[in-house]
């Protein structure tokens, strides 16, 4: 199977905890929007965009996900490898005294289900209801 029509794993839904997250401590937006910016930046400058719209998406919502660009960019940027390495750390460092276990359990079982695409449409919409999404 080639690289492009390969889903990257998820062991996590990005999308649910930042949101989660984001209505707790809306000031963990000066960590992770600064970070987005470089990701945005990184994805320009190696023209990933059309990597990423060929991967088939497990949901719809899935679409939107800061996975797709950050499995790419890990693969081709060794500057992006390098400063993920380092600022990471820090952003999960605030996850977890945010989003409780019970959450993050949660966000894993969903993203287990939805790489395996066991997850309907139906299922999707609900678990992202009231998320705005979007690189």
């Amino acid at each position: 199977m080639e690289a492009s029509a390969k889903r990257p794993e998820c062991g996590m839904c990005t999308l649910k905890c930042v949101v989660i997250a984001y209505k707790r401590a809306p000031w963990l937006r000066i960590i992770r929007e600064p970070m987005l910016m470089g990701m945005r930046f990184f994805a320009a400058i190696h023209r990933i965009e059309a990597e990423v719209a060929s991967y088939p998406f497990p949901t719809i919502s899935c679409r939107y996900c800061i996975r797709f660009y950050k499995t790419v960019l890990l693969r081709k940027s060794g500057a992006f490898r390098w400063l993920h390495g380092r600022l990471n750390p820090v952003f999960n460092y605030y996850m977890d005294r945010i989003v409780s276990p019970n959450e993050r359990k949660l966000a894993r079982q969903y993203a287990l289900a939805a790489s395996a695409g066991t997850v309907s449409e139906e299922e999707s919409w609900d678990w992202m209801r009231g998320m705005k999404t979007g690189l």
